[in-house]
């Protein structure tokens, strides 16, 4: 097992097209990347990720391990989970997840610069059925509204920030007419930017949008 109070933090994101992987160590200067890779994927999450953990140092080994939660790609999602707690529950670590979004919110905002740092920022970025998945983070990087799934035609008015980040940064944009695109995809690299409020303990997929069916009885279907 981890020796209890490891500095260090394996974070995982496979919930979107790309697939990273970083350990991260806290220490008096705040948190440090010790080693991390991001791969643009599209497909085949379920086989790169345990070798992109198996790379890190001490193959990734730590006291506390966070992953994403989505929205994003169903499988992805899943994948990324199902790893999460599997060495969680192998290495006796603390396990936290944290919003993909939110994590793009944060990239974009440290990518954009000082000044822009300190304004809000949407975060677009590719859902299912040709719909995408859109949130509004504050200038701290905290949601500033509830996630939704829409149509490229309705999350263009529904947009209202000036600085857009995402997979579907650009598109928006273009849509909407005017506003500042940063093309992101999430990092686990990035770890270090996300507000600590935004991590938790609750672990449950954060899928995006409406089961596809309804099962007899109301139930509903698997997500897809």
């Amino acid at each position: 097992m981890t020796p209890p109070g490891s500095p260090d933090t394996l974070v995982i994101d496979s919930a979107t097209e790309a697939c990273s992987v970083a350990l991260v160590r806290a220490g008096a200067q705040g948190d440090q990347v010790i080693a991390g890779s991001w791969q643009m994927m599209g497909r085949g999450h379920a086989e790169a990720l345990v070798p992109l953990i198996g790379a890190l140092p001490g193959k990734g080994r730590a006291g506390r391990i966070a992953v994403a939660l989505g929205p994003g790609s169903f499988t992805g999602v899943r994948v990324g989970l199902a790893a999460a707690r599997a060495l969680a529950l192998a290495w006796g670590a603390e396990l936290v997840g944290y919003p993909t979004l939110a994590l793009i919110a944060a990239q974009a905002r440290a990518q954009a610069g000082v000044r822009a740092s300190a304004q809000p920022v949407t975060v677009a970025t590719t859902g299912g059925h040709g719909e995408w998945f859109v949130q509004e983070f504050t200038a701290d990087g905290l949601p500033a509204g509830a996630l939704a799934s829409l149509r490229p035609e309705a999350a263009a008015l529904a947009a209202r920030t000036a600085l857009v980040a995402g997979s579907q940064a650009e598109a928006l944009v273009a849509a909407r007419g005017s506003g500042h695109a940063l093309p992101l995809w999430s990092d686990a690299r990035a770890f270090a930017l996300l507000p600590p409020a935004l991590l938790t303990a609750d672990t449950a997929p954060l899928y995006g949008r409406a089961p596809d069916a309804k099962l007899p009885g109301g139930a509903g279907a698997t997500p897809r």
